[in-house]
C-alpha cells in the first residue's frame, strides 16, 4: 500500500494491484450493432437505399459507426447519394429538419 498527499491537507491510501478482467472492455472495438436496421439481404435490390436510410437514422441518434458496420458503407459513400437525396426531398416534403439537415452533411 501506498500513501499520498493530496490538495488541501486530503491524503489517500492506495494499492496497485491488477484490475479484474470482468471490468475492462477488450472487445469495445468489435462492438456490434444495437439496433436492428432491418436491412435486406445485401444482393437485394433495394439494400443501398435501405442503408442509406439507416445511416442517416443511426446519425439522428449519433450511431454512425455502428450503422457503417452494419451496412458495409462508410458516410458519404458515393453510391449512397441517388437515395439520400430522395430522401432528402422526402424530409424537405415532411418539414423533417433534422433529416433533411443530416441528408445535406452526407452530400456534402
Amino acid at each position: 500500500m501506498r500513501s499520498r498527499e493530496l490538495p488541501f491537507g486530503i491524503s489517500a491510501t492506495y494499492s496497485r494491484s491488477p484490475v479484474s478482467q470482468a471490468f475492462l472492455r477488450d472487445d469495445a472495438e468489435g462492438e456490434m450493432p444495437r439496433r436492428n436496421y432491418a436491412l435486406p439481404e445485401r444482393d437485394d435490390p433495394g439494400y443501398d437505399r435501405a442503408a442509406a436510410r439507416a445511416l442517416l437514422e443511426a446519425a439522428r441518434v449519433n450511431e454512425t459507426q455502428l450503422a457503417e458496420r452494419a451496412t458495409g458503407y462508410y458516410w458519404g459513400e458515393p453510391r449512397l447519394k441517388p437515395f439520400v437525396e430522395e430522401l432528402r426531398l422526402e424530409a424537405e416534403r415532411t418539414s423533417d429538419d433534422r433529416m433533411e439537415q443530416l441528408a445535406r452533411r452526407f452530400l456534402r
